[in-house]
């Protein structure tokens, strides 16, 4: 039974999902689901992201989180639309399922918005299982955490489309092995592109840039 009303949530997260993603395709907009672990560097990245994009894109940003707005608040410095949604509400949720950002979505003017970001509750787990209408997945992995991370949770990682390696200023301070940990990401999901960056120096940024405006692009070319 209980394995039965799992299916039925998931069968129906993924029905509200399709509906999700038919009205970001009318409005002509590029979704992207930024998962993590909590700490990684998600919102600096995402500062220094929105940063980048300003002059090509407009973009806004969901946050997610439990409790708190610290990350909206941090991100709307930018000036992007951002939508803080906290799922102390309904049983402090790890994850942001479709009929979430549907109504979260409602907030922001789809109309002149080129780029959504969605940044997922800090977890290597639930956010991997729901669909929320995104066009791509990315997860960022900080060299603070364990290089095998790719292989504890290796849904998370099979299911993203990109992944950061975060933090890379601090590895002259860390015995930490960059190899093994993008030696990991391949064997869960060869041939997905791992950037290794440093959202707080900025260092390595332009890849990742790179790749969103691709991203971006090619859906417009699609429409």
């Amino acid at each position: 039974m209980e394995i039965k009303v799992v299916r039925n949530v998931l069968d129906v997260n993924k029905t509200l999902a399709g509906r999700n993603r038919d009205r970001f395709s009318q409005e002509k907009v590029f979704v992207l689901n930024l998962m993590s672990s909590p700490g990684s560097g998600k919102t600096t990245l995402l500062e220094k992201t929105l940063v980048q994009l300003a002059p090509d894109l407009k973009c806004a940003v969901i946050v997610g989180d439990v409790c708190t707005s610290n990350d909206a608040d941090r991100l709307a410095v930018s000036g992007a639309p951002v939508v803080q949604v906290n799922t102390d509400q309904f049983g402090g949720d790890c994850h942001l399922a479709a009929h979430v950002i549907a109504a979260a979505a409602d907030d922001i003017d789809l109309e002149d918005i080129d780029l959504l970001i969605v940044e997922n509750i800090g977890n290597l787990v639930c956010p991997a299982e729901f669909d929320i209408g995104e066009d791509a997945r990315a997860v960022v992995l900080s060299v603070t955490e364990g290089e095998d991370k790719p292989a504890k949770y290796p849904v998370m990682f099979r299911v993203c489309d990109a992944a950061i390696l975060n933090k890379t200023d601090l590895l002259p301070y860390l015995d930490y092995d960059v190899g093994a940990a993008v030696g990991y990401m391949g064997q869960v999901h060869p041939e997905m592109p791992v950037f290794q960056l440093s959202a707080k120096t900025g260092e390595g940024i332009d890849p990742w840039i790179g790749w969103l405006k691709e991203q971006v692009t090619r859906k417009r070319s699609r429409g």
